[in-house]
Formats: structure tokens, C-alpha cells, sequence
């Protein structure tokens, strides 16, 4: 079992990568990477989401959609759980840190369309249809793995505003690319097993 703990931790983290290598939730990767305080509250917000939504989604698949035929409605309520699960974070984020909730903006409501919170509630079903457990501990590391492509990225990102970087190439293309150099790091870990 703990083997497969850490095989859940190595994948969700880096060779599997939501962001860096399958490409899920990229525009807030993208919007959200400036600075590393806010890319942090970000990723924050995702793992609590990730981790909530994994775990009440596949109850809901297990003991709700499953004995009564209905896995067919599996996107469509996923995403009802997924969207009450933003709007208490968003108004708990509202309450006790409007500075991060002002300098999030548009992207922490954003999350309820996030296809990495999606695509992790649907991958656990689909991969960990008979343990709970996995499919929480997935989730959780999924949105760790989103917060360390995130925060990698605001740090670059930070650097890079110190940097000379030619007239051209300053703001989004040099994000571009250096997401791009990303991806193909983290997809150097491909290869890595236990």
C-alpha cells in the first residue's frame, strides 16, 4: 500500500503533471503566475477544491449515480459539486484575506471551470473506482503538482521582470515559452517509476 502511495505522490506531482504535462487548468497557470504570493493562494485554493471534490464526488459516483444507473449525469453533477465548492471558498477567501481574494480577481471563480478540478474528479472514478483512499490522496497530489507548476512558474516569472529580455519577447510570449521549457522538463520524468 504505501508503495502505491508514493506511486499516487511521483505521478500526481511530476510525470503526470496536470499542468505541465496533461495540460489541464492552463489559463490559471497562465493568469495567475506573476506573482508567487498569489500564485501560492492559488494553488492553495485548488488543493482545498481538488481535495474536496475528489472526495465527495466519488461518494457521490459510489453511493449516488452507480446503484441507480445514472453514471451518464457523472459530468454534470460533478460540476454542480465542483461549482458549491468554489463559492465557499470564494466567499471564505472574501471574508479573511481580501488583499489575496482583490489579487486573484477573476480566476478564483474561475476555478469552478478549472479542467484540471474536473479532470481529476473524473479520473478517480475511473482509475480508483473501489478505494477511496487513492482517489482522495490522487486528488490531494494533483493539486499539490498544480501548485508547484505555479509557483515554479511565478518565481520564473518574477526573475524574468529583472531580466533583459529583448522588446519583443517581454510579457505573454516569454511566459509561452517558458512554460513550454517547463513542460519539457517535467516531461523528462516520464520515464521515473518505482
Amino acid at each position: 500500500m504505501a508503495v502505491q502511495i508514493i506511486s499516487i505522490l511521483l505521478s500526481a506531482l511530476l510525470t503526470e503533471n496536470f499542468v505541465m504535462v496533461k495540460f489541464y487548468g492552463i489559463c490559471p497557470f497562465l493568469g495567475v503566475s506573476k506573482k508567487v504570493d498569489t500564485a501560492l493562494g492559488m494553488g492553495m485554493a485548488v488543493t482545498f477544491v481538488m481535495a474536496l471534490a475528489s472526495a465527495i464526488t466519488w461518494l457521490a459516483n459510489k453511493f449516488l449515480l452507480i446503484p441507480f444507473g445514472l453514471e451518464y449525469l457523472q459530468t454534470i453533477l460533478f460540476i454542480l459539486i465542483i461549482a458549491g465548492l468554489v463559492q465557499f471558498v470564494e466567499m471564505f477567501i472574501k471574508k479573511s484575506m481580501p488583499s489575496l481574494y482583490s489579487a486573484l480577481g477573476i480566476y478564483l471563480p474561475l476555478i469552478t471551470t478549472n479542467c484540471a478540478v474536473l479532470g481529476v474528479t473524473l479520473l478517480n472514478v475511473q482509475n480508483y473506482p473501489d478505494s477511496f483512499l487513492f482517489a482522495l490522496l490522487y486528488g490531494i497530489f494533483a493539486a499539490l503538482g498544480f501548485t508547484l507548476a505555479i509557483v515554479l512558474m511565478a518565481g520564473i516569472r518574477e526573475a524574468m521582470d529583472e531580466s533583459a529580455i529583448p522588446e519583443h519577447f517581454k510579457g505573454f510570449p516569454i511566459a509561452l515559452i517558458t512554460a513550454g521549457l517547463m513542460s519539457i522538463a517535467f516531461m523528462g520524468f516520464s520515464g521515473f517509476s518505482i
